[in-house]
């Protein structure tokens, strides 16, 4: 996973392309959850949102390092 990335000659680390996925797949999870009313059932959503994105973030960068 150590590199960077390359977009229209603009050099980012990779992670920040994971980092901005795992934002994108967490918003989409999140309307998943409050449609079904999950939200209710959790005690700090706040803390629920930023561990789900650590995890996320985590899976994806695991994947990213299969693929590779």
């Amino acid at each position: 996973m150590i590199g960077e990335a390359s977009f229209y000659g603009l050099y980012l680390p990779w992670l920040m392309p994971l980092a901005l996925l795992a934002l994108i797949v967490l918003l989409g999870v999140q309307r998943v959850l409050a449609a079904a009313g999950l939200y209710r059932r959790i005690w700090h959503p706040a803390l629920f949102d930023i561990g789900l994105y650590v995890l996320l973030l985590w899976g994806l960068s695991r994947l990213s390092a299969l693929l590779q």
